[in-house]
Formats: structure tokens, sequence, C-alpha cells
């Protein structure tokens, strides 16, 4: 099989690069590779390479940068998976693409099924709503997989963030107002490679009858603050910790450009009934990442 991935050095892409090989020949790009921006290249380059499936882990991802860079979060997270999912259809390529739990504004109060209406409070989450619209819209076998509070042990994650709070501050003051269903990018691009497993010789085909959106995180909720505080309590290296306390805080003391949902947990018992597929409750993933970078 020809695999074809862009977004290689995110997250989420460092782990499906190592776990998609196994499928067999994969093409794998980031942003010095090609100018996702450039319609005319984006195309010639898929349409070179012929790949089977195409999977998309590419996005501008810096949540307040996006408030005042629109026009760009825009033209990548909502105009390019567009042209990539036109290019998908045209070769018979099936096309995962990723989308985010920020589409919603947080006033349901419980977690967020693929039915419910999204209604994204920022800029990064309207143009990933755009992202998912055109995806589509360009038709043919595409999976729109939504997932939530995605982290690595990079400090760029909120995971990482808190190991390095921890061994500089002696308090911390964590949000209790914003509450996701963390996920481990490890068990998201693992759970992609047991959907494509399912898909065969001929994926375009085999999928098309369960194509569309799903929602894929880590099982239950969580607000930052009991994140925050199962971080520090699995810390594999307690012994670096300075921190001696975790205080609740609210989101309104730390004013950010973008507005967050307030409860963005998701429901995915859809993509469960659909692909036999589900990932573990967030707890179980944080303590296996924890204890793979120890």
């Amino acid at each position: 099989m020809k695999l074809l991935l862009f977004g290689r050095n995110g997250q989420l892409g460092r782990e499906l690069e190592r776990c998609l090989a196994v499928l067999g020949e994969l093409t794998a790009w980031d942003v010095d590779d090609l100018n996702m921006l450039q319609d005319s290249q984006l195309t010639e380059r898929i349409h070179a390479v012929q790949p089977q499936v195409i999977v998309n882990a590419a996005a501008f991802t810096a949540v307040d940068h996006a408030e005042q860079q629109a026009d760009l979060a825009f033209r990548l997270n909502g105009h390019a998976p567009g042209v990539i999912a036109q290019c998908a259809r045209s070769i018979r390529a099936l096309f995962i693409h990723y989308s985010t739990d920020y589409v919603f504004d947080g006033e349901k109060g419980r977690p967020y099924t693929e039915a419910d209406p999204p209604k994204p409070l920022n800029a990064y989450g309207r143009s990933k709503l755009a992202g998912e619209r055109a995806v589509e819209q360009a038709g043919g076998t595409h999976l729109v997989l939504r997932t939530s509070w995605l982290y690595s042990l990079d400090q760029a994650s909120f995971v990482g963030r808190v190991l390095a709070w921890s061994r500089k501050l002696e308090t911390m003051r964590i949000v209790t107002d914003q509450v996701g269903s963390p996920t481990w990018a490890r068990m998201l691009a693992e759970a992609t490679l047991r959907i494509l497993e399912q898909g065969g010789a001929d994926p375009f085909e085999s999928l098309r009858p369960r194509r569309g959106l799903y929602h894929l995180a880590g099982r239950g909720a969580a607000s930052r603050y009991d994140l925050a505080a199962s971080i520090l309590a699995m810390d594999p290296h307690p012994e670096q910790q300075v921190c001696r306390r975790i205080e609740r805080a609210l989101s309104a003391e730390f004013p950010a450009p973008a507005r967050r949902p307030s409860f963005s947990a998701l429901d995915c018992s859809r993509i469960e009934a659909a692909f036999q597929l589900e990932l573990p409750p967030w707890q179980v993933s944080l303590q296996a990442a924890l204890r793979q970078a120890g």
C-alpha cells in the first residue's frame, strides 16, 4: 500500500509516521517539503505520488495566534484540506483528516456527539470547522476524526508544560473551568492504524460505507486542574519536582486572545460502533505516556 502523510513533524505526525510505515510505502511531508498554501503545487505533488491513502495531520494549531493570523489559519486549516480531499477523490485514495473539539462552544455541559451543531468561539475553531466542511463537500471516501486536548511529551503540549513548570514553580495555578478529553498522540496514531487495517487492499472502496465524521479521543473527561494533578502524581521523576501545591483557578484570571470552550469532552460511541475501536481512559493513556518518556 502507498500512503502519503502531511504534517510529519507535528505531535501527531511524528507518531503517525512511526505507526503507518508498517502498512507499506509511506511518503511523509512537512512545511519544509512543500507549500501547502499553493494549490497547484499541492495537487501536482499528490498526483505524482499516487497514494492509496492520504493522512492529513498538518494544521495551524496556535490557538491564540490564529486570532491575529486568521487568514493563514483558514488557508491551512480550512482551504488546504478541501484541495487534498478533491485530489484524493480524483485518484481514488482514502483521505483521513483530523479536527478538533474547539468547533464547539462548550455550553452543552456533557460530551458532544457528531450530531451536535458546531459553534466555535475562536478563529482556530472556525478554521477547523471550515476544513471539515470542505472535506465533506469534496466527496470521495473520507474520515474526519475530531479529537480533544491532544498531547505528547513535547513541552509544546500541556503535559510537557506542566512537567516543566513542576521543576521551576513551588505553586502552580491551573484552571478548573476548562474540561476536555485528554488524548495521547500515540494512542490516536495507533487507532488510525487500526482503522486503516480494516480497509484492506482497497480502502477507498471498502471504507466508503463508513465514511464521514467521527469523534476519537481519550475516554472520559478532565479539567485542566485534574489533568495537571494527575501529571504530577504519575510523574516518573517526582524527585525533580519543586512544586508543593496546585491551586485552583478560573480562566478569567489568565486573559488570552482566544476564548476556549468550557466543556468540550467528546462522545466517541459512533466510532466505537463503526470500527469496534475505542481509546483507553485518559488516565491510562497518560500513565503509559509518562512511563514511556520516563
